[in-house]
């Protein structure tokens, strides 16, 4: 009997020292093969049938979990002592299962019919299990963004992923839109102040005064050379000639802003890291936390649609807006502005307003009118279903509907 107690106490011993330096040599995702356990030097003279007990013993206090598919077969991880405890404080083995089922679904949350089929159990007995667990707070329901019309569950101490939640980008399980344009606005807005610089162009007068050639008709202080139409000498022309232009032929000289490119081999074109750093200080987010990966995402939307393009000068990746010189130098919030104003008004329709972000599209007399964009194009023909007397889309186009 003695011997026997001596023997479990060595035991307990070797499966906290074997636990303990797992620990310390690796997270929670890491396993561990036979060799690994045994480079730890804790099980005396490489021991194996020694190893199989305290391994045996950390599984059966479920602080080793083990798994397959290693490169050298089985393998182990460990489990905190926390999470252990929970574990055997379970009713029975099928709400264990359950729970070990969600435990390793992790961060993504696993479907509850999901569990039945894994684990082969009737559906009635999963649901107890799970009533149990959540009564217990071992686990919380969650929603997630990919199947919004199924039953996830999670561990209750566990955050979801952005997998799951749909990242910053989703609100209370739904696309937040409106959020996701405001925040492609404001990083277009900067990149486009970034990568392009705001220069005064000055206007040329757009007629000159022509002199005057001849004179035709009578004239009050003319002699009769200029009342026959004789045409004068050029001398006489430019010192004659001294009134002030017409109004509607001299024009001063007038300065507009533009967006200019910058110059060739400019390197502060404004990169991802800058434009996090930027969300970041200003704080436009409010309780929003993005990262760069996050602001990735709204530049490869922008550089999707063609309204900016990547270019990398001496290793740095940075971005520029497309087409700098036909960019709208009014900042994108007082254009907003101005746009609902307008619509409010009735001057511009809500599908006719021009884009917040970017150049018109080009246009020409084909895309314009109906028939170069027409759904019905090859049906039209006189006498068809579709032609062009009865076309509604001309109608429309010639505002000639009722």
């Amino acid at each position: 009997m003695a011997a026997a107690e001596n023997d479990a106490a060595k035991l307990q011993i070797l499966k906290d020292a074997l636990y303990d330096e797992v620990r310390q040599h690796g997270s929670e995702t890491r396993q561990f093969s036979q060799k690994d356990l045994l480079d730890l030097n804790v099980i005396p003279h490489e021991n194996v049938a020694l190893l199989l007990r305290v391994v045996q013993g950390l599984c059966d206090d479920k602080l080793f979990i083990g798994t397959t598919g290693h490169v050298s077969g089985i393998a182990w991880r460990w489990r905190s002592r926390e999470d252990a405890k929970k574990y055997t404080s379970l009713p029975n083995d099928e709400t264990m299962m359950v729970y070990s089922v969600i435990d390793e679904a992790g961060a993504d949350g696993i479907w509850n019919r999901t569990i039945k089929h894994r684990l082969n159990m009737h559906e009635a007995v999963v649901k107890n299990c799970i009533k149990y667990l959540e009564s217990h707070q071992y686990i919380t329901s969650m929603k997630n963004v990919e199947h919004p019309n199924k039953k996830m569950y999670i561990k209750a101490n566990l955050r979801p992923s952005d997998r799951a939640t749909g990242g910053p980008w989703f609100t209370d399980g739904e696309l937040d839109t409106a959020f996701i344009t405001e925040l492609e606005m404001i990083v277009f807005e900067y990149i486009k102040n970034h990568s392009a610089y705001l220069s005064s162009v000055s206007g040329h007068p757009t007629a000159t005064r022509v002199p005057k050639k001849s004179i035709k008709g009578p004239t009050t202080n003319g002699s009769a050379e200029e009342a026959r139409g004789v045409k004068r000498p050029a001398t006489e022309i430019t010192n004659d000639d001294t009134a002030a232009p017409h109004p509607s032929t001299a024009k001063s000289s007038t300065k507009s802003k533009a967006f200019l490119p910058l110059p060739a081999g400019y390197r502060q074109y404004p990169t991802v890291t800058e434009i996090a750093q930027f969300i970041h200080d200003t704080g436009i987010t409010n309780n929003t936390t993005l990262g760069e990966a996050d602001i990735q995402q709204l530049v490869d939307v922008l550089m999707y649609d063609g309204l900016i393009e990547p270019l990398r000068v001496d290793g740095r990746k940075g971005y520029r807006v497309t087409k700098a010189a036909k960019q709208d130098t009014m900042p994108f919030s007082k254009r907003q502005q101005e746009l609902e104003a307008a619509a409010a008004a009735g001057v511009i329709t809500a599908d006719k307003q021009l884009p917040l972000m970017g150049v018109e599209p080009t246009s020409n007399g084909l895309t314009e009118a109906p028939c170069g964009r027409c759904p019905v194009f090859e049906l039209c023909e006189e006498g068809g279903p579709v032609s062009p007397g009865n076309c509604v889309y001309f109608q429309r186009w010639l505002g000639l509907e009722d």
